[in-house]
């Protein structure tokens, strides 16, 4: 009892919980809100010999790739961190996991808003969201950080107060533009972005590899670049064009090797089995690199928003074809379409209905509620793709109007620094 006590005494008096979920939130949201905060904590003046820790709680995702908490280890910027698979114990007994304070904020960055919720009233702390589109739980909610004044007006009436709107967390990307010795300026550049999520992977590899070989022929003085996202690496590509992968066969794409750069370059490339060479850009983030792109190809996702943010054209792509392995969608509809024995049966069902009902997919679009990128849904094929992108390779004015339109929606910097205010906000003033 007393060694107990002892141990409590030495652990901080307020706690600063991050709930997130997958790999697009943990890079894109997580990463420079905790880095904020963490040098905001460095700065902190405080009073008492009173500390703040700040960590991270990991909540069930079916896009999860697995290896989010290592890569959030990796930052060395959380004192705590629960992995996914421990939210559920963590919900039930806390203390098993850690030491927590009486006093705490939980918050919100990716996932279903109701985890946070959950987490917020079992530790007695309180609650801010950041609602990228809604709120859903403003009763419960503390405070809300609001991405837009459109997120703002669907709140009730009553929980308006609670609401600050602090912009959109992806205007703080940088799209200046580099010196990159593999990336030839003379030359077209095509970004790559099949996804960060498995059941994403899955339809992905297979179809922009084959896409851009197909390219290659059509262009052969084109230049190809894959961010490879935190939570994957290149090594997991070729599993995706094999027989673990049912629609691979589908496809005509195939990975030779994978190489190391000559002495001059230090990025690696993946060379498809018919020689199209596509740089692999595994440091991330890869803003700089990206700007340094014509034009890009991409899944559904957090992707979108990073290349809006950066002012990127884009093809956005979902072929439908391959709903049954569509696994991702989060939340209740999630839950459900997981069910087991009926569970590719479900996926089929929900998956039509969550496409058929949603009017826009791409975050530019859906901000502009028209269609400001092209959204490509339906049986779609690799040539299909690739005619469509020498298309628009070949209209530089076409290309030049939608990066135009993406720069015209991209919100005014300042979003990290105005939500960790709020975070900051909520800690009782006699911690200064």
């Amino acid at each position: 009892m007393n060694s107990l006590a002892s141990r409590a005494t030495k652990q901080p008096s307020l706690a600063l919980v991050i709930i997130s979920n997958g790999p697009g939130e943990l890079s894109t949201w997580v990463q420079p809100i905790a880095q904020k905060i963490h040098e905001r904590l460095n700065n902190f003046s405080l009073t008492k010999n009173i500390k703040i820790s700040l960590r991270l709680a990991l909540v069930p995702c079916p896009n999860a790739m697995g290896s989010e908490q290592k890569v959030a280890e990796s930052w060395g910027i959380f004192e705590k961190i629960t992995s996914a698979k421990s939210f559920w114990q963590l919900l039930i007994n806390p203390h098993k996991y850690a030491f927590w304070p009486a006093q705490g904020i939980v918050i919100f960055l990716g996932g279903d808003q109701f985890w946070s919720v959950l987490l917020a009233a079992r530790l007695g702390y309180k609650n801010i969201t950041y609602a990228e589109w809604k709120a859903r739980w403003p009763f419960w909610n503390d405070q809300i950080a609001a991405m837009s004044e459109n997120v703002k007006k669907k709140i009730p009436k009553r929980f308006k107060k609670r609401c600050k709107v602090v912009g959109d967390l992806m205007a703080d990307l940088s799209s200046t533009q580099i010196q990159d010795k593999e990336l030839n300026n003379n030359q077209n550049c095509i970004a790559l972005l099949p996804g960060s999520k498995k059941a994403k992977l899955n339809v992905g590899i297979p179809f922009f590899l084959e896409v851009a070989d197909l390219l290659k022929q059509k262009l052969p003085e084109t230049q190809f670049l894959l961010p490879v996202a935190p939570t994957t690496n290149a090594e997991d590509f070729k599993d995706y064009l094999t027989s673990k992968n049912p629609i691979s066969k589908k496809y005509n794409a195939s990975i030779r090797n994978i190489i190391a750069s000559d002495s001059n370059q230090t990025k690696r490339q993946l060379i498809t089995g018919k020689g199209t060479k596509i740089i692999l850009e595994e440091n991330y983030p890869a803003y700089k690199e990206l700007s340094r792109c014509n034009i890009a190809l991409t899944t559904v996702g957090a992707n979108t928003a990073e290349l809006g943010a950066l002012g990127i054209p884009m093809i956005v792509i979902i072929p439908t074809q391959h709903l049954d392995i569509m696994e991702a969608w989060d939340g209740l509809i999630g839950l459900i379409a997981r069910v087991p024995f009926l569970k590719r049966f479900l996926n089929i069902i929900i998956s039509t209905w969550r496409i058929k009902r949603t009017k826009f997919f791409a975050w530019p679009n859906i901000i502009a509620n028209r269609l400001v990128v092209p959204e490509r849904v339906g049986n779609i094929t690799p040539n299909e793709i690739a005619e469509e992108i020498v298309q628009w390779l070949n209209s530089p004015t076409k290309l030049k109007g939608q990066k135009e339109d993406l720069q015209s929606l991209r919100g005014k910097p300042g979003a990290i620094e105005a939500l960790t205010n709020q975070i900051f906000s909520l800690i009782p003033k006699h911690y200064y």
